[in-house]
């Protein structure tokens, strides 16, 4: 009863109002200690058990040299913030769960903690690649929406930020597992192409920025038609629904997506670059570009853009696809270029104006695993606002 009562009450001064937020209220010195006393309590683990929780392509930036001394830092930093926010809030539970994370960091070995001899199954759950999205992502994108809000009043802790950030770390923490599912049809397709190996080094020897231009396109018009068909067929819009039931939107929620389609997504879109010769860094960089791109589309972010609207997706743009109103059903599919949209009569994008209200007509559970279930438990029961073509 006290854990659940300890868990509420920190629930509830994380989410607490913008006007108690205020600078000197301890408010900000205690969220910023609990989130750099949970990077360097991950980071630890990370460097403690690598072969379970340690990411094999960020291995060269843990054996940088001042890597240690960074996570000493971090972690020298959230003693004094928490200590901080111990000193200047009347609630001390922010601090005071800071301050304890941070100790079992120490406890734990610290920035100075070795590998320790496990059993290593060849699967493993990135904690460092969850910690380092959070912190590059979240340090991006949180300041901007502060800055430059389309709903100012909307709060860092908004309505089912849990969930979406549970979305965030599977999302990370298995991308393994994940990597592999999406993989293993190019696997296929490879062994048994090798009559496309001419074409694949005709591929490979055009210029960089050309290749990346060309999965930028190619990739975009295989994502409207599978954003598309995902809308369309009933059992298909049961996966989709889950992220289309976000109510608010910030640059977290664009993480909200089931298992299946974040599997058959990367699957499908993965498939020119590992099979027609693009170039692994051209790979590597797309990647990266969408994900910080799909961020930018969902984040809490102003400005109408209306004629930049029309040519380059922006925020604006992805929000009418989130959008509850009847106009903004099945709309906006493209994630790059509008021009597709356009193409295909899907484009909408009326001057000044935004959504008034985000997510579906439909009852969506809100955790977890009742969404994983979701699209084999939904009723298919429609109303006349629910999304079909």
């Amino acid at each position: 009863m006290a854990k659940r009562d300890y868990l509420q009450n920190l629930m509830r001064d994380l989410e607490s109002h913008t006007e108690v937020r205020r600078f000197g209220s301890g408010w900000l010195s205690g969220f910023f200690g609990l989130l750099f006393a949970i990077s360097g309590f991950f980071m630890v683990i990370a460097l403690r058990f690598p072969d379970w929780f340690a990411t094999p392509e960020l291995e060269v930036v843990k054996t940088w040299t001042g890597f240690r001394g960074a996570v000493h830092l971090v972690l020298l930093t959230s003693y004094g913030l928490s200590l901080l926010s111990l000193l200047l809030r009347p609630r001390k539970v922010l601090g005071l769960t800071a301050l304890m994370i941070g100790l079992a960091a120490v406890l734990l070995g610290g920035a100075n903690v070795q590998p320790q001899e496990t059993r290593d199954w060849g699967i493993f759950f990135g904690l460092d690649f969850f910690v380092v999205n959070l912190l590059v992502t979240g340090f991006m994108f949180a300041p901007l929406e502060r800055a430059f809000p389309h709903r100012r009043a909307q709060r860092l802790f908004r309505t089912e930020w849990r969930e979406d950030l549970f979305y965030y770390l599977v999302s990370t923490m298995f991308v393994q597992v994940l990597g592999f599912l999406a993989l293993a049809p190019q696997q296929f397709v490879n062994a048994h192409t090798n009559n496309w190996d001419a074409f694949r080094a005709g591929v490979a020897s055009l210029p960089w920025i050309v290749q990346f231009l060309i999965v930028l396109v190619a990739s975009d018009m295989v994502q409207y038609w599978f954003h598309r068909t995902f809308h369309r067929y009933p059992f298909l819009w049961g996966f989709h629904a889950v992220h289309h039931s976000a109510k608010s939107m910030d640059w977290l929620a664009g993480s909200r997506m089931h298992f299946v389609e974040i599997i058959l997504l990367r699957a499908i879109t993965s498939l020119p670059l590992f099979t027609l010769g693009f170039s692994p860094s051209v790979m590597q960089a797309y990647i990266g570009f969408v994900y910080v791109w799909s961020s930018l589309l969902h984040a809490n972010v102003g400005g109408n853009f209306n004629r930049l609207g029309h040519w380059i997706a922006t925020p604006r743009f992805h929000h009418w696809h989130h959008g509850l109103e009847r106009e903004a059903f099945d709309v906006n599919f493209a994630i790059h270029l509008p021009l597709l949209d356009k193409i295909f009569g899907t484009f909408h994008l009326p001057k000044d104006r935004w959504p008034e209200n985000y997510g579906i007509p439909e009852d969506v559970p809100k955790a977890y695993w009742g969404q994983f279930l979701y699209p084999w438990t939904r009723t298919g029961k429609k109303t006349d606002e629910t999304p079909a073509e």
